[in-house]
This record gives C-alpha cells, sequence and structure tokens, in this order.
C-alpha cells in the first residue's frame, strides 16, 4: 500500500515552518482506495506571500485543527504504507519534525515521484508536477492546495506503475510515441487468490528500486552513488551545467554522501542543493589531513554557491611579532598585505576581529595594553594603573621576563616547531603524502614513490605543490597535530 501525501506549510524551513494542510491518498498499486485531507492551524500566521501561492488565509485556519489532534489518524493511515511525493523529503522532513515535536518517531520508507518521472519518462522539459502533469495529460485541479496536489500525485504514481509493466516502443517508434504508449499501456497481470491483481515481477522491482533510491538525488544515478570510493579524499556536487556547486572531504567519500542524502531537509534552499546535483566527480588524497588542506583551497579557489564556509580567500589582518630597542618582544594587530615581507603569526578577517584577538591574549597571557599596541600613552598603561600590568610600559619589568609571556602567547596561536613536514598515506600502497611547513608557513604538499627518503629540507621542497597560506589552513593544521594519527609523522628540521 502507498500513502500518497502533500502538505502546504508557512514556509520552507521544517525546522521553524508549521503545516497548514495535509492530504492523504492511499493507493493499492491499482488505483486509489481511501483519502484524507484537512486544513491545519500553524499556530502562527501565514505570510502574505504563502497565502498568494496556496490561497489558505489565517482565517481559513483558525478554527482548524492543530496538528497534535490528527497526528494519530496520520499515523495509522500510513502504517506499513511507503509514504510517497512529488519532491518526497520536503513533505516526509516536514511531518517527521510535526511528529518529533510530539515526542514521537514517525519512520516510513520514501518514494519520490520525481525520481521516479525522471527514469520512466525520460526526457521531460520539467518534472515539477504542474509541468509534468500537462504534458502528460493528468489533470491537476487545486494546484499549490494539498488535495488539488496529492491527487494528481496519485494519478501521476498510478501512471508510473502503467509504465513498469509495458516497455514495448510505439508504433512508430519514435520516443514520443514510445512515452505515450508506456503511459497509456496497461499489461495484463497474475491474479491473487482473492481474484485482484497481482503486480508484475516488472513493477515489484521498479517500485523497490525506486524506494531503494529515494534519498539519492533525481538527477544522480545509482549506480554513480555505489561507484563512489571508500577512500580518502574530496569530492564534487556539480548540477546540470557542469559547474561545481559544493565540494566536501572525507576519509570515506561513500559513506559520506550517503549521509548527505540521508539528511532530512531544513530548507526549501537545501531541497533545491539536493534536487541540483546532477554529477558526482572525486580525486583521492589518501592522507585526511591532505583532504582537509586541499578542500579548503578548492572552496576558496572554485566558490561553490552552497559551500557556506572557508569562502573567503583574502585576509587583510593579522597579528605580528616586532622587537624594539629595549628588546622588548611586541604583538601588534594591523594589516596583512600579500606585498608585504611581514608574515602576521596569525591571519584574521579583519581588523575588528584582529584587534578582540589580541585583546584575549593580553588578558589571558598579562601582556602590556601598550606594548601591544592596545592603549596609547605617553606614560603607563591602563592596566598598570589598576595593578593588573607588571610595568613593561614604564621599563618597571625587564624585557626577558615579559618575553617569555609573549612567548607563551605565540605558542598559543602558532605551531609547535617553526619548520617541519607531516609524511603521511598516499593514494595508493606505493605513495606518501608530503605536507611542509617552513618558517611557520604552510608551502603546499605532494606525494612521493614509498621508497623516497629526504634528508635536506630542500628535497621536500622539490616535491610539493605550492598552495597558499591563510588562517583556515593554519587552523587545520595545528587542529591535526594535537591528535595522533595512524601511519603519520612529522619530521622536524631545526
Amino acid at each position: 500500500m502507498y500513502a500518497i501525501i502533500d502538505l502546504e506549510t508557512t514556509g520552507g524551513q521544517p525546522t521553524q515552518d508549521r503545516i497548514t494542510e495535509i492530504a492523504i491518498y492511499l493507493h493499492d498499486g491499482e488505483k486509489i482506495v481511501d483519502e484524507y485531507a484537512t486544513l491545519l492551524n500553524p499556530g502562527r500566521g501565514i505570510p502574505p506571500f504563502i497565502t498568494q501561492l496556496t490561497g489558505i488565509t489565517n482565517d481559513m485556519v483558525s478554527d482548524a485543527p492543530k496538528f497534535h489532534e490528527v497526528a494519530r489518524k496520520v499515523v495509522e493511515m500510513t502504517e506499513g504504507c511507503v509514504f510517497v511525493a512529488h519532491n518526497v523529503r520536503f513533505d516526509y522532513s516536514f511531518l517527521k519534525k510535526e511528529f518529533a515535536d510530539l515526542g514521537y518517531n514517525y519512520s516510513r520508507k520514501t518514494l519520490c515521484t520525481v525520481r521516479l518521472s525522471r527514469s520512466l519518462i525520460p526526457g521531460q522539459p520539467s518534472y515539477s508536477l504542474g509541468k509534468l502533469c500537462q504534458n502528460i495529460g493528468i489533470p491537476l485541479e487545486g494546484r499549490h492546495r494539498a488535495a488539488g496536489d496529492a491527487h494528481a500525485t496519485a494519478l501521476l504514481f498510478g501512471r508510473l506503475l502503467k509504465i513498469t509493466q509495458e516497455s514495448e516502443a510505439g508504433p512508430n517508434g519514435t520516443p514520443e510515441a514510445d512515452t505515450l504508449a508506456r503511459v497509456d499501456a496497461l499489461a495484463p497481470a497474475g491474479r491473487r487468490p482473492d481474484g485482484t491483481k497481482a503486480p508484475s515481477a516488472k513493477r515489484v522491482a521498479a517500485v523497490q528500486e525506486a524506494i531503494r533510491t529515494a534519498l539519492i538525488p533525481p538527477l544522480v544515478s545509482p549506480a554513480l552513488v555505489a561507484s563512489l570510493p571508500q577512500a580518502t579524499g574530496v569530492y564534487y556536487f556539480h548540477n546540470e551545467a557542469g559547474e561545481v556547486i559544493y565540494v566536501g572531504k572525507s576519509i570515506n567519500i561513500y559513506k559520506r554522501i550517503q549521509q548527505h542524502f540521508a539528511v532530512d531537509v531544513k530548507s526549501r534552499k537545501s531541497l533545491e542543493f539536493k534536487n541540483s546535483i546532477a554529477d558526482i566527480t572525486w580525486e583521492l588524497t589518501g592522507s585526511e589531513l591532505v583532504a582537509l588542506l586541499y578542500e579548503s583551497h578548492l572552496i576558496k579557489q572554485l566558490k561553490p554557491a552552497y559551500n557556506r564556509q572557508q569562502r573567503r580567500s583574502v585576509f587583510p589582518a593579522g597579528i605580528y611579532l616586532r622587537i624594539d630597542e629595549q628588546g622588548y618582544k611586541r604583538l601588534a594587530y594591523g594589516r596583512a598585505d600579500a606585498r608585504n615581507a611581514e608574515i602576521p603569526i596569525i591571519a584574521l578577517g579583519n581588523q575588528f576581529k584582529a584587534q578582540g584577538f589580541l585583546y584575549h591574549k593580553v588578558a589571558k597571557y598579562n601582556l602590556c595594553q601598550k606594548l601591544c599596541g592596545l592603549y596609547k600613552t605617553q606614560g603607563g598603561c591602563f592596566d598598570y594603573q589598576v595593578h593588573r600590568c607588571q610595568g613593561a610600559c614604564v621599563g618597571q619589568e625587564p624585557p626577558e621576563s615579559y618575553n617569555l609571556r609573549v612567548d607563551e602567547a605565540i605558542d598559543s596561536i602558532s605551531y609547535e616547531h617553526e619548520t617541519f613536514v607531516v609524511i603521511g598515506a598516499g593514494r595508493t600502497e606505493l605513495e606518501k603524502s608530503i605536507v611542509l611547513v617552513e618558517n611557520g608557513r604552510y608551502q603546499g604538499f605532494g606525494y612521493v614513490d614509498e621508497t623516497f627518503s629526504a634528508r635536506k629540507l630542500a628535497d621536500f621542497r622539490e616535491v610539493i605543490q605550492p598552495y597558499a597560506d591563510n588562517k583556515d589552513i593554519q587552523q587545520i593544521i595545528r587542529q591535526h597535530l594535537r591528535t595522533k594519527h595512524k601511519g603519520e609523522r612529522v619530521k622536524v628540521f631545526g
């Protein structure tokens, strides 16, 4: 049994919006056998643009039941059914969230008629419910109302089941005739003991495949997903135009992408993202650290539409170290200019963030506000006046003791060693990966044969591909080095 469901909502985000209307049509594989529809009081106002789209007003739902009043009906009616919808993740995610708010775990097998339509009726100009129904002659009355859309989806589902029984070409052999023949034909089926028609083996197989692949985006083939490597690397999601719309990384690409597809949608944007994925490509890195570094580089280089983090490629501020004439080490914040030979200890998004970062280090390590450029004065800094500064600003604390605390602050935001190489797994068993950090700056990564042996730093410089350093890279490397990784070692120079 199949439960064909459509919802109308106050918006596109299941975590924030609520259901205003629900319709359920039960289908036994041959015909519609039961139906249920009702408006719902969402407990909040319906935005004007939603009312304009659906025609559902606040007055219409003011006396309607709330979801908890119909929840039992929904559970009982869909018990043992496959949950079917056009863009099933959207409707299913909304229902799961409503039930979760009631403390109930609503779980059903799902089937998406968008995906099934793409498979069984290829070449359509659009697979939106309205345009698809129009193109193949399915009546759709009450568009953007739950009952109208659910009924049209139920009719579409029935047509799709018929297609699975007939795959012969049309009279003139053209693709259009073939499609119409497959839509309209109804081949004889077997009979159950009670005299009702038994579904054909082809239909059963098609439906089982649709259920099994329901979580896969409509434009992505199950064969492609099955071919994904269970290995470490970066992966790319492409749209139909071939453009990269998302870059990710994982120690197991196959499992990570399956997780992407299994997550319930939280907004229309996330649904649009999944539905726009048309192809997946990947590059193996062997090393988890290389995957992290390469992903960060690719996001800044390609600026994919759906990568929200690490897209900035310029970090115009940083924290610098200078030594004054008296021998005091001075931390200072300022502009980070690629044309400037001075290298920041850490790069930051803007000068305001750099200033706040430095204030934090001054307070934590009891540094002098004046020497760090945070307090402009001819005499002692403010902290000296309230006895929090030990007097470096007026020459009372000697440079030797003050500089020890500066070094502690630097150690907390820099690498343990200035120059080192991380040697890790390669893309094959016959290969090793190399990540080089020299004078506190990331230089890049590369691969060498497992027999590669180097003693000089120059040997490692020759085998890496140079990549830009930035605050994200610094954070990735620092965090990675905090834990041990099997088969990985660090070679320190100097």
